[in-house]
């Protein structure tokens, strides 16, 4: 872990973007973008067209070191190169933006009101490669739909023995239990959700550092004491499927929480833009979601 890159996501004023839409969610992605599914007909050609949008995002002038202090890729991003380096270093040369990965592999079925991550059966050897394409940390997804003890439980005990396993090859987990923004009763699952975090964090080691995404708490603020606990390097939010003004507006109202946007960063983007028009789209949506996370 670079110390540098540690005060950056620590102290830095900015946010993370994610750029991680994995095999599932990327034919959603291209078509946001303009690119529909009669356009490809193989994951290969999937692939390199999404890469084609994550390097446009990333070498574009609006995406900054200023106002953005990380990106999270997805694995085969990772492996791929942007101007003959690797994603992450050219992220982290180039652009002065830390890069993380998104290690899980998706969401098991719904039980108990939740749904945990499937295995991560490849664990070790995407650690080995993170540190081996230099990242510095990591991001892995769960969903609550109920507000079930049980499952609530279930999911924070599994992000923090995977996170633990990402600790001890030197990496920082970003802990995503995410929050259904339409759940009936979300407002106690984030209370759940909360004490059960702060249980497991007050049983990590002295020097165990980790970082959470969540949802955008219903009563601002209810995480302040997650944002300020020690073994806390940030506390970034999620847009959920808010709006990008929504998701900007609800953030505005929590102190120290800064986001970590995916389709609320990229939702005016579009493929047959013109470089003007791209950079200008991307520019506003980081400026927008920069302004609301260092109020």
């Amino acid at each position: 872990m670079q110390q540098s890159q540690l005060e950056k996501m620590k102290n830095g004023n900015g946010f993370i973007a994610a750029l991680d839409q994995s095999g599932g969610s990327t034919p959603k992605a291209l078509a946001l973008y303009g690119v529909s599914e009669d356009q490809y007909t193989t994951n290969d050609e999937m692939f390199d067209l999404v890469h084609e949008m994550r390097t446009r995002i990333i070498t574009s002038p609006a995406f900054d070191s200023d106002r953005i202090i990380g990106a999270i890729l997805f694995e085969q991003t990772m492996d791929r190169e942007i101007e003959g380096m690797y994603t992450g270093d050219y992220l982290a040369e180039k652009k002065g933006v830390v890069p993380f990965l998104k290690v899980d592999k998706g969401l098991a079925d719904e039980s108990n009101g939740v749904q945990l991550m499937k295995p991560i059966d490849d664990l070790d050897d995407k650690l080995k490669r993170a540190n081996e394409r230099h990242i510095f940390g990591t991001k892995m997804r769960s969903v609550i739909k109920e507000a079930n003890p049980e499952g609530i439980k279930a999911v924070v005990d599994q992000q923090f023995e995977i996170g633990k396993q990402i600790i001890a090859a030197g990496l920082v987990p970003i802990i995503e239990p995410e929050v259904d923004i339409n759940s009936p009763e979300k407002e106690k699952c984030e209370e759940l959700l909360k004490a059960e975090i702060r249980s497991h964090l007050d049983q990590l080691g002295q020097d165990d550092q980790v970082m959470l995404k969540l949802s955008i708490p219903t009563v601002a603020n209810l995480y302040k004491e997650l944002i300020e606990h020690p073994n806390v390097v940030r506390v970034v939010a999620l847009s959920g499927g808010y709006s990008r003004d929504e998701a900007n507006e609800k953030l505005k109202e929590n102190n120290g929480l800064i986001a970590s946007f995916s389709r609320a960063l990229t939702q005016d983007l579009n493929v047959n833009q013109t470089e003007e028009e791209f950079n200008k789209a991307l520019g506003d949506a980081v400026d927008s979601i920069y302004q609301a996370s260092i109020k």
